[in-house]
């Protein structure tokens, strides 16, 4: 089985096809010229000597016969042109009446039926002639011909060497042209090698290498670039994904050893119903939250990426928020907060219902969470030219300034050491990060320890 083209001997090869296609073209112009022009010298030579011949020449009684007959041949033998002409006069039926003294034992053939006056190429004693035959008249009778011809010898041995060095450089070029291309083509590709060669180095354990980049910024610069920004979003996933396999690990394995400490030690001695009882909700507690935070785990892999999937129509953000509102009440009621709520009786955005209410959710989950007991709570929808702009305030125990930027980050929850009366997964905010992204909705946060929190979220109407 033969070995594939590789890529740089692809270009060139369809580079050599479309060059040799065009140098065809270009020697068959210059083959085509050069034997028109010779052409059209030798039939211009030959039409000059028979007006000449013809003007030495008289008919007398059906004869035809030279003006000055020694004269003619004297001048005919003594001519040195390099391409002498060759005369020849016969009668009607083509008989030999005189020729020209080069013409020695030769003699040109009569074509009956040759057209008159009209050039054709011929043979000499086996030498290629052009030649004409020009009737002569008496009145309305032709009593003979007069038979110019020139020899196309040097003629045929100039348009023969042309055919043949063309022959041989036609092939000799199209290699040089190939080398010269596939050369030129190694060097442009050669990005494409260092794409292939940093693929191969690339693993699952080895995710810095990059391409370099070319110098030139060109289509094969842009492929590069392209190329390296995905090994990066890759090697970003893969760290993401490495740490939440092992956050998530962490977090699933906390509340079954809690669950597995409590059930050995409730069977190592007979307890009373009470301790029972009060293991066992523990244990359905912590089960509770398991099952919560798997819940969430299926709801960030859920909406990874998928804006495809998403089912956009007019909601109205009253309505959302009213009832989530409403379904938190009893938490609201158990902290003895107050919501202080400010907008209008509709307000429309264009957008997926189900994960607006899952963001809206979270934040006012969080904010009752975090809440400290008898404070207030302030919801407010400002409508903007063209956004709408909803805001969630809390008076709780705030987030420290440095830990602004970490509270999206899976598992991560502020301080809650200091806090272990707040239950969480340090999912939320996750999700409602990946949840706005998703809905290109803007989101900020503002927050000061101790004083509380606000949250911003700025949807298109």
């Amino acid at each position: 089985m033969m070995k594939p083209f590789s890529f740089k001997n692809r270009i060139a090869f369809n580079y050599i096809i479309t060059t040799a296609l065009l140098i065809f073209v270009v020697f068959f112009a210059i083959f085509s010229i050069v034997k028109y022009s010779i052409y059209v010298r030798v039939n211009n030579e030959i039409k000059t000597e028979v007006s000449k011949h013809l003007k030495e020449i008289e008919v007398i009684e059906n004869c035809v016969l030279l003006i000055r007959e020694e004269q003619w041949k004297l001048k005919e033998f003594n001519r040195l042109d390099a391409s002498p002409a060759f005369i020849q006069f016969v009668d009607e039926l083509g008989a030999l009446v005189e020729k020209s003294p080069n013409l020695k034992q030769k003699q040109l053939r009569f074509y009956p039926y040759a057209k008159e006056d009209k050039l054709f190429d011929a043979k000499l004693d086996k030498i290629a002639v052009r030649q004409i035959q020009i009737p002569l008249y008496q009145d309305t009778k032709v009593i003979g011909y007069l038979i110019v011809a020139m020899s196309l010898e040097d003629s045929v041995m100039v348009l023969n060497n042309l055919f043949l060095i063309m022959m041989i450089a036609f092939p000799v070029i199209l290699i040089i042209l190939f080398l010269i291309a596939r050369f030129i083509a190694g060097r442009s590709i050669k990005p494409i090698n260092s794409i292939i060669n940093t693929a191969n180095f690339i693993t699952k354990d080895n995710l810095k290498s990059r391409i370099p980049l070319p110098q030139n910024k060109d289509e094969l610069y842009t492929l590069s670039d392209t190329i390296n920004n995905l090994l990066e979003r890759i090697e970003n996933a893969v760290i993401r994904e490495k740490q939440f396999t092992s956050d998530a690990s962490h977090e699933l394995r906390t509340p079954l050893a809690v669950i597995k400490g409590t059930l050995e030690v409730l069977v190592r001695k007979p307890r009373t119903e009470e301790e029972y009882k009060e293991k066992i909700n523990y244990c359905v507690s912590e089960v509770n939250r398991l099952n919560h935070l798997v819940d969430e785990l299926l709801l960030l892999a859920r909406f990874e990426n998928q804006r495809q999937n998403l089912k956009l129509e007019q909601v109205d953000l009253v309505s959302v928020l009213s009832d989530t509102l409403a379904r938190n009440s009893t938490h609201i009621q158990d902290k003895k907060l107050k919501i202080i709520s400010k907008f209008p009786t509709e307000v429309y955005t264009r957008t997926d219902s189900y994960l607006l209410s899952l963001i809206i959710n979270n934040i006012i989950t969080n904010s009752i969470k975090y809440s400290n007991q008898n404070t207030e709570i302030f919801v407010s929808l400002i409508e903007q030219d063209a956004v709408i702009v909803c805001s969630i305030t809390d008076n709780g125990i705030g987030i420290a300034k440095d830990e602004i930027d970490k509270i999206f980050d899976q598992f991560y929850r502020s301080k809650s050491s200091e806090h272990p009366e707040i239950k969480g997964t340090g999912l939320g905010l996750s999700i409602v990060k990946r949840l706005c992204d998703l809905l290109q909705i803007e989101l900020v946060i503002e927050s000061e320890e101790n004083i509380g929190t606000t949250v911003h979220l700025t949807l298109k109407k």
